[in-house]
């Protein structure tokens, strides 16, 4: 479920500087993190998806957003073949980093401590999703 558009993806880092503001640029290519409960979709309730703002993969339905009162946009479940999993060691921590699949942008991490059906809590930067409404 892979938005057309991905096929022009950014190929070099002066193509993702010009695509991207400092913040995108810093938490996609550079796996920056936002200030809590600074992002735009940490209380968004409205139908709709979530994409890749660095290419335009559908990565999250609104209907598996959750509240974790975590302070970034939480998730249940991601459209698994649009999203990369990673250990990630940095900070002295042992976590799971998610990236998007088809620009390799970072996202955020995925925890074991979420809601049913799947346990999962993707927590996910606001700055690295565009949000489409249903119509």
């Amino acid at each position: 479920m892979s938005n057309p558009e991905s096929q022009n993806v950014p190929k070099t880092d002066e193509e993702w500087r010009e695509k991207l503001s400092e913040e995108e640029y810093r938490i996609l290519r550079q796996s920056g993190t936002e200030a809590r409960f600074s992002g735009e979709h940490v209380d968004r309730d409205d139908a709709g998806v979530y994409k890749c703002k660095g290419c335009g993969s559908v990565l999250f339905e609104s209907d598996t957003k959750f509240d974790s009162s975590c302070g970034w946009p939480s998730f249940y479940a991601a459209e698994e073949a649009n999203v990369t999993k990673h250990v990630d060691t940095s900070h002295g921590m042992r976590r799971t980093e998610v990236r998007c699949a088809t620009c390799d942008g970072h996202l955020g991490h995925v925890f074991d401590d979420g809601p049913k059906p799947t346990g999962k809590r993707f927590c996910i930067n606001s700055v690295a999703l565009d949000f489409e409404a249903d119509e």
